[in-house]
């Protein structure tokens, strides 16, 4: 009779072992769960901090087209159009020689040397605030006919690195969307924000 207490407590503290085991490979799987989640809401976090620093980039050149109207062809370099990037230097922005005022043309490119730093993420007047990952912005200029007078409409874009792929921004025809197209390796890593500014024919 003692014997089969002995055995039968043997067999229970074994029991208690394996759930024990049990138990520790279920914690095991829940935290590599959560520690998956947090990645991905870490990774989400980031991807949603980008865009609205994207979205400050494309306002602050918005503000500055905006105030500057009498030579707003200077920004896009007119018909040429113009991108700057992470590499852009000073002298790869071209000079404005629109129009005859000349505080008017000097502004267009501080404005533009500004925008060039701030893409970089680099400070102008401020802190360092960073920028998106190879961050780049594009200004183009297109005319558009209202009733009889024709204005001018400049697309600004930013355009940046994601994180995790989705689909790749095209233009409403179809196509890619110029600013950054092929730039990222993989188009749907490839973001973009965009805005346009239409402006009267300004004599």
């Amino acid at each position: 009779m003692k014997n089969f207490f002995v055995l039968r407590r043997r067999r229970q503290a074994g029991t208690t072992l394996i759930e024990i085991l049990v138990t520790l490979v279920i914690l095991l799987f829940g935290l590599l769960g959560l520690v998956g989640v947090s990645g991905r809401a870490n990774q989400a976090e980031l991807e949603s901090f980008q865009r609205v620093q994207a979205l400050q980039l494309l306002e602050n050149m918005v503000n500055r087209l905006n105030a500057n109207r009498k030579v707003a062809s200077c920004y896009s370099n007119g018909t040429a159009g113009l991108t700057l990037d992470k590499d852009s230097e000073d002298t790869d922005i071209p000079d404005c020689t629109l129009g005859t005022d000349a505080m008017a043309q000097a502004r267009a490119q501080l404005d533009l040397k500004d925008w060039s730093k701030l893409i970089k993420g680099e400070s102008v007047g401020v802190a360092k605030v960073g920028a998106p990952i190879d961050a780049m912005g594009c200004i183009t200029q297109t005319t558009a006919l209202v009733g009889t007078k024709t204005t001018y409409v400049y697309r600004i874009a930013v355009a940046w690195q994601g994180l995790t792929p989705t689909a790749a921004p095209t233009l409403s025809d179809g196509t890619a969307f110029p600013c950054g197209d092929g730039v990222f390796g993989n188009e749907k890593l490839h973001r973009v924000v965009t805005v346009k500014v239409q402006i009267g024919n300004i004599s």
